[in-house]
């Protein structure tokens, strides 16, 4: 049977994995032009034991994915082996490297785990289990860090905005529209998966009556009657079940956090790292709005503005400094995702798909 499911992937072309690239190097490209200076490479040296510091980022990014894999085998009750579910956290990832940051992987990770031999109603609701837990990580520490470290800290920054706060700071609205489409959907999911999963499709439905929204209805239909079928599988699980997704989540996207700490150890004294760590959080929350395919430009550009004060040098030169180190930390952080996946999509889909 599953070797007759039509298969989604045959408009997929080279093209889709050029674009992110094209963009971001693009994007990386324009801000050098405009803010390069020669001097800047003079003061980009690796620190005694630069070595040990650019290991530990990659370790921090394996962790990340480790943790993930830990994650979904969790939820599927170790039903994936270790095999199968580093190959759905692998093609999952370079489905969201080749989408919009609001879309992600999640519009097609069903499949990656039901092809795997997951039922489709358990892999309907792990894929929104994890996304359910991905969004109440964020819920959660964002409010935590802004107890932690003052406003003022956190969003009167970028290399050229001086420091004076201002509650129409740029970073900031970016900052609160994301956390609030997060809180929305969480509510919205929440409220579909555990309270009234009939309800909600209901409400889907009649939202979706809207006129330049009714080409979606379908869509919504079917995202509806998912989440009935989830509701029922992941009701039944216990306390211990939900403690143990938690933590590898919390370990997962704090894992991934860390690596731009470990990166800039590599050239420089970094005086306060929660700091550090608490706006790639924030970013993370801007990335949600960005239109292009895994935020290619847009995470760039972002990371030079709004870590770029962070970096201890010259104001003159931190520009190009700030988006050099964009660049390396995307060489980390993204670009393998779209070498993988374009290595291991091929070889699962002629596996997977006979036609």
């Amino acid at each position: 049977m599953a070797n007759k499911e039509t298969n989604p992937f045959v408009k997929l072309k080279g093209i889709h994995i050029v674009y992110p690239i094209l963009i971001g190097l693009g994007i990386v490209f324009v801000l050098l032009y405009r803010d390069f200076n020669p001097e800047a490479f003079q003061s980009l040296k690796f620190r005694n034991g630069m070595w040990y510091f650019v290991v530990l980022a990659l370790f921090f990014m394996l962790m990340r994915d480790f943790w993930y894999i830990v994650r979904i085998r969790i939820l599927t009750h170790n039903k994936l082996t270790w095999k199968q579910a580093f190959r759905v956290i692998m093609l999952w990832e370079f489905t969201s490297a080749v989408t919009p940051s609001a879309v992600g992987g999640t519009t097609i990770a069903t499949l990656y785990v039901h092809k795997e031999g997951v039922s489709l109603g358990r892999s309907t609701a792990v894929v929104l289990a994890t996304s359910f837990l991905d969004e109440l990580y964020f819920i959660l520490i964002f409010p935590l860090i802004l107890i932690l470290i003052q406003w003022q800290d956190l969003f009167s920054v970028g290399i050229h905005h001086g420091k004076v706060f201002s509650y129409i700071n740029e970073f900031l609205i970016f900052a609160i529209t994301g956390y609030t489409l997060k809180l929305v959907y969480l509510i919205f999911l929440s409220y579909g998966l555990f309270v009234n999963p009939r309800g909600l499709k209901w409400l889907l439905l009649w939202i979706f009556k809207i006129p330049f929204l009714r080409k979606f209805r379908y869509a919504a239909h079917v995202t509806g009657t998912d989440i009935i079928k989830s509701s029922r599988e992941l009701k039944s699980q216990g306390i211990v079940f939900w403690l143990k997704a938690f933590a590898t989540t919390f370990l997962s996207w704090t894992s991934r956090y860390w690596v731009v700490n470990a990166l800039l150890l590599a050239f420089f004294v970094v005086k306060d790292h929660f700091l550090l760590f608490a706006r790639q959080l924030v970013m993370w929350l801007m990335m949600l709005v960005s239109p292009t395919p895994g935020g290619s430009g847009f995470s760039e550009l972002i990371f030079k503005e709004y870590l770029g004060d962070l970096i201890p040098v010259n104001p003159a030169i931190a520009g190009t400094i700030a988006i050099s180190i964009a660049l390396i930390w995307r060489m980390i952080s993204y670009y393998p995702y779209l070498l993988i996946g374009a290595i291991i999509l091929p070889k699962w889909i002629k596996s997977k798909f006979k036609k």
